[in-house]
């Protein structure tokens, strides 16, 4: 893990976005097409923002001008409650490093540096759904499973 140590993680810019959409292709489905164009329309105006409530931190394959890894965050703003007054709520999604580039800790080095964000702009509480390869990272950075389970509709 000591290359991570070399390469630290930035926040990305409105030029990583065809980046950030090809790393965020790697986990899903071979073949899955019809959201990039989107995808990357809303990163785009997301990392622009002024005041971002979106933020993607990555860390830059040595040598290249490609990413090695991604993670991106959103702050959600709801109705306070009991030690979280503000309302506001982490989520973490599109944590993926590039398969010829994993187990260096660059998704470590990503996951902190959001991490620190949400700090920074008064967070207390972050949410994130893992796949079973991701978990051991999470619990390390302190994450819990948490005791209400997920529900989905799909409206469409």
């Amino acid at each position: 893990m000591t290359s991570a140590r070399l390469t630290p993680a930035r926040r990305a810019v409105v030029g990583d976005v065809p980046e950030l959409i090809r790393l965020r292709e790697l986990p899903l489905r071979p073949g899955s097409t019809g959201w990039q164009a989107e995808a990357a329309t809303t990163l785009r105006k997301r990392l622009g923002e002024p005041e971002p409530s979106w933020a993607a931190f990555v860390v830059d394959q040595p040598g290249q001008p490609r990413l090695a890894a991604c993670a991106v965050g959103i702050i959600d703003e709801r109705l306070g409650w009991g030690g979280n007054p503000a309302g506001l709520v982490g989520f973490v999604f599109n944590v993926v490093t590039d398969p010829a580039h994993r187990r260096h800790g660059y998704s470590r080095l990503c996951m902190e540096a959001l991490l620190d964000w949400f700090r920074e702009r008064g967070v207390p509480v972050v949410d994130l759904r893992t796949s079973p390869e991701g978990e051991g990272l999470y619990r390390q950075l302190g994450f819990a499973r948490a005791s209400d389970p997920a529900m989905r509709l799909n409206l469409s």
